[in-house]
C-alpha cells in the first residue's frame, strides 16, 4: 500500500511538473501586471492632476487605445516567440518573422479600434462626465492589462481557426472605422473603394486595413493547408494559391486608389471574386474529404453575388451595397472553410 501510495504521489509530481498552459496562464497574468503598472505610470505625466474627458482628442479612451495598441503588439510578440524558446513551433526563417509581424499589427489595431469604441459608448452614456486622475490611472492601466493577457494568449494559443476569427475582426473593426472616421458623408452612394481616395485618417485606415488583411489571408493560406487530410498535394498546392491570390489581390486593392489606378483596382478586385469562385466549385476535386453539406455554401455564395453584380449592371444596386455583402460572403466563407479543415482533421484524428 505504501509503495502504491508513493508511486501514485511521484505520478502526481510529474505530472504537475510538466504545466505548460499553467505557465502561460501565469505569464499572461504576470505580463497583464506589468502593463497596468508602466501604463498608469505614463499616465500620470501625460493627464498631470488634471480632468479628463472620456473619449475624444486628448481623453482617457484616446490614451487607453493608443497605450493598449501598443501593448497589444509587444505582448502578442512576446507570446510567439515565448513558444519559439519553448519549441513550439520554432521560428524558422524571414517569413515566420514577417507573420509574426502582421499578426502583431493585427492584434494592435484591434485592440486601438476596441477601446476607441469602448470609449465613445461610455461617453455616450455618461454625457459631459470627467474623470479625476486616479480613475484615469486605474481604467487606462486596466485596459492594457486587459490587452496584454489577451493578446499573449492569443499568440500562445493561435491555430488556423482562431486566426481565421482575428481576420475578421480586424477586417469589420477596420472598415467600420474608416466608415465613421471618412470626411466625406456620402461616400456610399459611389463604392466602397470611395473610403481609400481622401488624404485623411480614414483613407489610411482603409487602405492598411484592406493590405494588412490581404497578408493576413496569405498567412492563414499558408497555415490552414499545410496538411489537409484525404487531399492530395496537388490538390493543397492548388487551394493554398487560389487563397494567396485571394489575400494578394485584396492587399492590392488597397495599394492601387480607384481614383488613380481605376482600371488595376477594378481588375484584381474583380480578380478576387473570379478566384473565390473558381475554389468553390474545384473544391470537392481538390479535397475530396471536405464535407458534402459544405460545397453548396460556396456555391449558393457565388451565384448571390453574380445576382448582386447583374442588379447592379442594371442600376438596382449600388456598387457599395455590392462590394460589402460580397466581401462578407468570401470572408465568412474562408472562415466557414477553416472551420471544415479543422474538423477534417479531428475526424481523421478520431
Amino acid at each position: 500500500m505504501n509503495d502504491a501510495a508513493s508511486e501514485r504521489r511521484t505520478d502526481l509530481r510529474l505530472t504537475l511538473t510538466e504545466r505548460a498552459n499553467t505557465t502561460l496562464e501565469l505569464t499572461a497574468t504576470g505580463l497583464g501586471a506589468v502593463a497596468f503598472a508602466v501604463v498608469a505610470a505614463i499616465a500620470l505625466p501625460v493627464f498631470g492632476l488634471e480632468e479628463a474627458s472620456i473619449s475624444g482628442p486628448g481623453s482617457v479612451g484616446q490614451y487607453a487605445a493608443i497605450a493598449s495598441a501598443v501593448t497589444a503588439t509587444l505582448a502578442f510578440a512576446a507570446g510567439r516567440y515565448a513558444l519559439h524558446l519553448g519549441g513550439r513551433p520554432r521560428i524558422r526563417g524571414a517569413l515566420d518573422i514577417v507573420d509574426i509581424a502582421a499578426l502583431a499589427l493585427a492584434h494592435g489595431v484591434i485592440a486601438l479600434l476596441s477601446w476607441t469604441l469602448v470609449a465613445v459608448v461610455l461617453a455616450g452614456g455618461f454625457v459631459g462626465a470627467t474623470l479625476y486622475t486616479l480613475p484615469i490611472l486605474a481604467l487606462s492601466g486596466a485596459a492594457a492589462a486587459v490587452t496584454a493577457y489577451a493578446a499573449f494568449l492569443s499568440a500562445a494559443h493561435m491555430n488556423p481557426e482562431l486566426l481565421a476569427v482575428v481576420l475578421a475582426v480586424f477586417l469589420v473593426e477596420g472598415i467600420l472605422a474608416s466608415t465613421l472616421t471618412a470626411s466625406d458623408p456620402d461616400w456610399w452612394m459611389q463604392n466602397l473603394s470611395t473610403l481609400g481616395i481622401s488624404h485623411d485618417l480614414s483613407a489610411m485606415a482603409f487602405n492598411l486595413t484592406l493590405i494588412v488583411a490581404g497578408f493576413l489571408v496569405t498567412v492563414l493560406a499558408r497555415v490552414a493547408t499545410r496538411d489537409v487530410p484525404t487531399a492530395t498535394a496537388d490538390g493543397v498546392r492548388r487551394v493554398r494559391i487560389a487563397l494567396i491570390v485571394i489575400g494578394i489581390f485584396l492587399g492590392l486593392v488597397g495599394v492601387f486608389h480607384v481614383d488613380t489606378h481605376f482600371w488595376i483596382h477594378t481588375a484584381v478586385a474583380s480578380g478576387m471574386a473570379v478566384t473565390f469562385a473558381v475554389l468553390t466549385i474545384r473544391l470537392r476535386a481538390w479535397v475530396p474529404g471536405i464535407s458534402r453539406a459544405f460545397l453548396p455554401i460556396g456555391w449558393a455564395f457565388v451565384a448571390v453575388i453574380f445576382v448582386l453584380a447583374v442588379f447592379f449592371a442594371t442600376g438596382y444596386y449600388s456598387l457599395t451595397a455590392v462590394e460589402l455583402v460580397a466581401g462578407v460572403l468570401v470572408f465568412t466563407w474562408i472562415i466557414l472553410f477553416q472551420r471544415n479543415v479543422g474538423a477534417l482533421h479531428a475526424d481523421t484524428a478520431a
